[in-house]
């Protein structure tokens, strides 16, 4: 396996608004030493320029949100649908178009076209197609990685939910929007193949770097420095200086910078058994699930 440099890890935020309590970044170096937050309050816009313009070479990115939407539970993202996408590029090209008039990576439009929003719960609407799937649970459609996901333990929400403090829908949305203006600048794995060297951006789920630490997916928050340094401990990480209350956001961010730092040289996070080249071009895949 390659070797990064550099770890970064940014917990996402798909909240209206242009800045964002919700949105993370961290650093971890490759030498060793304790990850180290970025103090900000960051907008979309702002994270998009870090990654286009200021990001350090060789870099592992961890971005904390569903880089695409369920396809192979229903053969395609939107069933019954005109539209056909042959994979996430283009997905998130559409997203784009129809919200390019949405302020701060803001995706209303999408969610709220008439095309599109029988595919979603939004509010007290569940769409018609919401449930193409006909799975029992009738939580919404999960892409594979997401089923592995909670055979590890997790408790993923499906991102055509747009329901409850949980739901990561219009997170995963917001961030695809990002994507698309990040599309031939930094490729994003696995719909690109990891390359050889250079930067490279993996979705990633903070609670899989907190089970790694040692915590149960129902403790994956982490809000006080004690418990954050005590995962980072497990993780054979130097501690974060700091006493009392973090919010969850940093500590996410922090020990998921940690986290990649550790696990990106086993082979196994890059090669799922599950992930067919077929799901990783239209679904993509969970760094660390397996």
């Amino acid at each position: 396996m390659r070797n990064f440099d550099n770890f970064l890890a940014i917990d996402w935020s798909g909240a209206k608004g242009r800045k964002h309590r919700g949105i993370a970044l961290a650093f971890a170096k490759a030498g060793g030493g304790a990850p180290v937050l970025i103090d900000h309050r960051w907008s979309r816009e702002e994270v998009l320029t870090v990654l286009r313009e200021d990001l350090p070479k060789n870099t592992l990115v961890g971005l904390d949100l569903g880089i695409s939407l369920p396809h192979a539970d229903c053969g395609a993202y939107f069933p019954e649908n005109k539209v056909s996408l042959p994979d996430a590029p283009a997905l998130w090209a559409l997203i784009d178009d129809i919200c390019r008039k949405d302020e701060h990576f803001g995706v209303q439009s999408f969610v709220d076209h008439p095309d599109y929003a029988p595919y979603f719960r939004n509010g007290t609407d569940t769409g018609a197609h919401f449930g193409c799937d006909d799975a029992a649970h009738g939580r919404g459609r999960f892409r594979v990685t997401e089923k592995a996901q909670a055979e590890m333990g997790c408790k993923p929400y499906s991102n055509f939910n747009l329901v409850g403090a949980a739901q990561v829908g219009k997170s995963s949305l917001t961030g695809m929007r990002m994507l698309h203006h990040l599309r031939g600048l930094l490729p994003v794995w696995p719909i690109d193949p990891l390359p050889r060297k250079g930067s490279v951006i993996v979705e990633i789920y903070t609670s899989l770097a907190a089970m790694e630490a040692g915590r149960s997916a129902s403790r994956a928050k982490m809000r006080s420095h004690e418990d954050l340094n005590e995962a980072l401990a497990a993780l054979g990480s130097t501690p974060v200086s700091g006493k009392g209350p973090i919010d969850d956001h940093s500590s996410d961010a922090l020990l998921s910078a940690a986290w990649l730092r550790k696990v990106a040289g086993e082979r196994r996070r890059w090669q799922p058994t599950a992930m067919t080249p077929q799901i990783a071009r239209t679904e993509g895949w969970t760094f660390g699930a397996f």
